[in-house]
């Protein structure tokens, strides 16, 4: 069982009571199904929304391309639905720490939100773990490359680097150097990402911590993934 988060009533450090996260209260629904059943697939694309009529791209045609762009449109503005699902998954997923995985990200972000920190800023610190279902092995790869096209170049290195900079506060227990952060030493970001995992990710696994709810988070999380800053098909997205 989850300890209470937050007491009393009012505002508290800038979190508003009615969305604190409370042990009286359920975390979440079950997450999602990752795989879509057939009756939501045939939600999304019905017998009749029109389709591109090739089997093999180099019979494609403009009409056809035209066709999957105006769907492709409609569907990558709520990435940050997918984003936030996914990272429902993470619930419960202790991995031998003394809180689950999605309450280390909550954690980090609400204490970088506390901080002054801003809305990139505060969503790069929530889905720094994102890929700890999937990627065992090299999970911040996996989160650095979901949020690239949405933040800059720093948020993007700090979550691309934080797994290496977090170890300075652990490898030594596990057979690995410490201070392997130390090859960056020099860079334009080095500091940034010391900051963020000395400041709010490895300070982030206090079951007695008052942390915000994802609800708090989701507005946020939305507006950025809305569109991208930065990507291959950016300049045919500023066109339509």
């Amino acid at each position: 069982l989850r300890p209470t988060r937050y007491h009393g009533a009012g505002i508290h450090m800038g979190i508003p009571a009615a969305t604190r996260r409370s042990s009286s209260l359920p975390m979440m629904q079950s997450p999602p199904s990752c795989v879509p059943s057939k009756a939501r697939r045939k939600a999304v694309m019905t017998a009749e929304a029109p389709r591109a009529q090739f089997h093999a791209m180099v019979d494609g045609t403009a009409d056809d391309w035209s066709i999957i762009a105006r769907e492709q449109m409609k569907f990558a503005p709520n990435g940050g639905r997918r984003i936030l699902d996914h990272l429902q998954l993470l619930a419960e997923d202790y991995g031998g720490y003394s809180v689950d995985r999605l309450e280390h990200c909550l954690q980090t972000a609400t204490r970088a939100h506390r901080d002054g920190r801003d809305e990139e800023y505060v969503v790069m610190a929530l889905l720094h773990d994102i890929g700890d279902t999937l990627g065992a092995y090299n999970h911040p790869d996996i989160a650095a490359a979901i949020i690239k096209p949405f933040v800059s170049e720093q948020n993007h290195w700090i979550v691309e680097k934080h797994g290496i900079f977090q170890g300075y506060y652990f490898f030594d227990y596990i057979g690995l150097n410490r201070d392997m952060r130390e090859e960056y030493r020099g860079h334009p970001h080095f500091e940034a990402c010391a900051e963020f995992c000395e400041k709010y990710d490895q300070a982030a696994f206090d079951p007695t911590y008052e942390t915000a709810p994802l609800s708090f988070f989701e507005p946020m999380v939305m507006k950025l993934f809305e569109r991208p800053k930065r990507s291959l098909y950016k300049a045919a997205i500023d066109r339509m």
